[in-house]
């Protein structure tokens, strides 16, 4: 049974730890707030941002669809998959690799590459799986131009062929205690399919339909995978403030049953005293 010194250093120990995930918690709490205003801002705009493409394109001439937009036979397929540089926040990073691992197992009979931002699934790919580039360096300091950096290249990949579809792969963010799995089809856009029953938008277009849909859709698709990291951003500080909440209740639990067993070790240490001075005194006595 541990002695009295070494509860002690026990309890002291996981003081600490509560004290450090405390911390940890509030400055996640403090982040949580910013991440989610930044995708609850963006998430109005890319939607509209979609729904003008479909509109737009609506009507246009089939023989005019954008190079974006074009389905071909399916080879190559490259996996753009969003977690974050730390860990410490429960299921959030395993999940996404998880769902790549699945990913890859459900494409097998095509040739899968990913694009990992961030450091965790970038550790979980780079020895088993081909590797496209490493986005992990976009969180040093995350802004739309440098997502949209990457995403460029990828779009040149698809251009030329390299790839016949991407696909993303991110912890949409629900609420601080819930993230979603989602993967998401980035390339070839899905285009509505012109139908009688609907109804077209009446627009005026300057110059023309189609130098307007060159310009919107790439600036849609970079949108789009901004949306998705903020997502994680956002879904990351949720999932490491409830992580860092559950672990000090844990803690907390596991220093009160030490507490309770130092206690009860403590005042059998002391009854043993007094019976040895009673029993000596007793003995005296009877001399």
């Amino acid at each position: 049974m541990a002695n009295l010194k070494e509860i002690r250093g026990r309890i002291t120990s996981i003081s600490s730890t509560m004290q450090i995930t405390r911390a940890m918690k509030m400055v996640s709490a403090a982040k949580l707030k910013k991440a989610q205003d930044a995708i609850v801002m963006l998430r109005p705009y890319s939607e509209k941002l979609q729904e003008l493409i479909q509109n737009v394109n609506s009507s246009s001439d089939p023989d005019q669809i954008s190079v974006y937009a074009q389905k071909r036979e399916v080879k190559r397929v490259l996996f753009i998959a969003v977690t974050s540089n730390r860990g410490l926040a429960g299921a959030f990073n395993s999940s996404i690799v998880k769902e790549l691992n699945l990913q890859f197992q459900n494409n097998a009979q095509y040739e899968v590459e990913v694009l990992p931002v961030g450091k965790k699934v970038y550790d979980a790919v780079r020895r088993n799986r081909t590797v496209y580039t490493n986005g992990s360096t976009v969180y040093d300091n995350l802004n739309f131009d440098a997502v949209a950096h990457i995403t460029e290249g990828v779009m040149t990949s698809f251009r030329e062929g390299k790839f016949d579809e991407v696909y993303v792969i991110y912890n949409k963010f629900v609420n601080a205690a819930t993230q979603e799995v989602t993967t998401e089809q980035l390339l070839p856009i899905s285009m509505p399919e012109n139908t009688d029953s609907q109804v077209e938008t009446d627009y005026i277009f300057e110059p023309n339909r189609a130098e307007i849909l060159d310009n919107l859709i790439p600036k849609s698709i970079k949108t789009q995978v901004f949306k998705a990291i903020l997502d994680s951003v956002a879904s990351e500080h949720g999932a490491r403030m409830t992580a860092m909440h559950k672990a000090t209740d844990n803690a907390q639990a596991l220093k009160n049953d030490l507490v309770i067993f130092y206690n009860k070790a403590r005042q059998a240490a002391i009854t043993n005293e007094i019976l040895e001075i009673v029993s000596g005194a007793e003995a005296l006595k009877n001399s």
